[in-house]
């Protein structure tokens, strides 16, 4: 059987691969502007599980639920496990499914999937790359294709080099702290000094993945030994980031529901997702744009 073959966007700038049997995820995305290409995310290892992509899409949630699903309306909603690593359902279904090309350039890519799990969540999903100028251009559109109404939330999970050093800007109101064990939270607070991104910072040592809540939507991830900025933009509203001990990247994730939202108190509405009634849709978009400074 013939290996299905990376699609790819490029123009000056930019040079974009993309996996749509993958989860519509992306195996790299690079920066041209000096001639010689850089990892603005990290590039894919040939393995065939998401999570040694470059980014991948979230949806029709984000990380994980808690007790294998949940009630809203009075309806309990079953959520099979979906990683044999993992206590419970994480990142939704998308990532693992494989989606289909529906348009395709030099600057352009469509891709599209249907999921139907008539006791969970059935959708129809739109995840669209454009290439302008420095820019990555993210489109991510969800419709409930179901019998009955259900919270939605969108997001990305792109992995970041770290190139020898890295620090990072993104304000945010207030992190969901966890209990140390997992990353599902506990309790909200007032962000810490040391996870304080108001300002720009290296990322703190010791390992964290923690949910930001009231993010303002713009972030900047700089590289100073390359003299290299990515500037990340969504109306998301949140962010997880994850740096894993010891580890050669670091995961900033926009999205626009903490973990585990459809357990917090208020529930699921109150943190970030969307009701959907039957036919209804939500969109998110997201940017990546490069600079340097010298």
């Amino acid at each position: 059987m013939t290996e299905p073959v990376p699609l790819q966007l490029r123009n000056d700038s930019l040079r974009l691969c993309v996996l749509p049997w993958i989860g519509g995820g992306i195996a790299s995305l690079e920066w041209k502007g000096r001639g010689d290409a850089v990892a603005l995310m990290r590039g894919w290892d040939g393995a065939p599980d998401p999570n040694h992509l470059a980014c991948y899409p979230l949806l029709p949630w984000s990380n994980r639920i808690a007790h294998g699903g949940f009630f809203h309306r009075g309806r309990e909603v079953t959520l099979a496990r979906n990683r044999a690593d993992d206590a419970w359902p994480i990142h939704g279904s998308g990532w693992q499914r494989e989606w289909t090309v529906s348009h395709h350039d030099d600057l352009t890519l469509a891709l599209t999937l249907d999921e139907s799990v008539p006791e969970a969540y059935s959708y129809r999903a739109l995840l669209g790359y454009r290439l302008d100028g420095d820019t990555l251009r993210v489109r991510l559109r969800v419709t409930n294709t179901g019998e009955f109404s259900l919270p939605f939330g969108l997001g990305l999970h792109p992995f970041f080099p770290l190139h020898g050093g890295v620090r990072l800007s993104a304000a945010a109101q207030s992190v969901w702290q966890n209990d140390g064990v997992s990353p599902l939270p506990v309790r909200r607070e007032a962000v810490p000094e040391a996870w304080d991104f108001a300002r720009n910072r290296p990322l703190p040592a010791g390992g964290l993945n923690h949910a930001f809540d009231g993010w303002t939507g713009e972030a900047a991830i700089e590289w100073p030994a390359l003299a290299l900025r990515l500037h990340v933009e969504s109306d998301a509203g949140r962010y997880v980031l994850y740096v894993p001990e010891g580890g050669s990247f670091f995961c900033f994730e926009p999205v626009d529901h903490p973990i585990d939202a459809v357990h917090l108190p208020g529930g699921p509405l109150a943190h970030g997702m969307t009701d959907l009634a039957p036919g209804v849709s939500l969109e998110r978009s997201f940017a990546f744009r490069a600079e340097t400074w010298r």
